[in-house]
């Protein structure tokens, strides 16, 4: 299955409030300080794992949260929202850590753009409002369907 990535978040460092990293180096924030390219799954609410993309170099904990994706066929309705992506996927906690730069089970691939250009808008990022400053930070991204 091809899913196309149209909406992230972007979680960067221990000084971003919003980052799990801000709490520290834990059992469950160690796959973030890991080397770029893996994917980084972890369960919000008890009930739904979310995909992010480890993004820098081995011990400095940045990541981006997919957080929704456009597949041929299915309502977007089914893929805008991490935990959504994650269930219509089949992506759990077994996935932590696998290298998406692999090819195998999950990967990532550039997009074929062809005649379907758009703008990618930043905006604040979603659910993060206890994150002091933090929370004004412009580091989600989508695309932009308006025109």
């Amino acid at each position: 299955m091809r899913a196309r990535i149209v909406e992230t978040e972007a979680y960067q460092g221990v000084d971003d409030l919003a980052s799990h990293a801000s709490r520290g180096r834990t059992p469950r924030t160690e796959t973030m300080y890991g080397e770029a390219g893996h994917a980084y799954i972890y369960m919000i609410y008890g009930m739904y794992h979310c995909l992010n993309i480890v993004t820098e170099k081995k011990n400095i904990p940045a990541a981006v949260l997919i957080r929704a994706v456009e597949i041929e066929g299915v309502p977007m309705k089914q893929t805008n929202g991490p935990g959504k992506i994650c269930r219509f996927l089949h992506i759990n906690r077994a996935f932590n850590g696998m290298d998406v730069t692999l090819g195998k089970q999950v990967w990532l691939e550039k997009y074929s753009q062809k005649n379907r250009k758009r703008q990618i808008v930043a905006s604040k990022r979603v659910g993060v409002e206890y994150a002091k400053h933090c929370k004004d930070y412009l580091w989600r991204f989508s695309l932009d369907y308006s025109k």
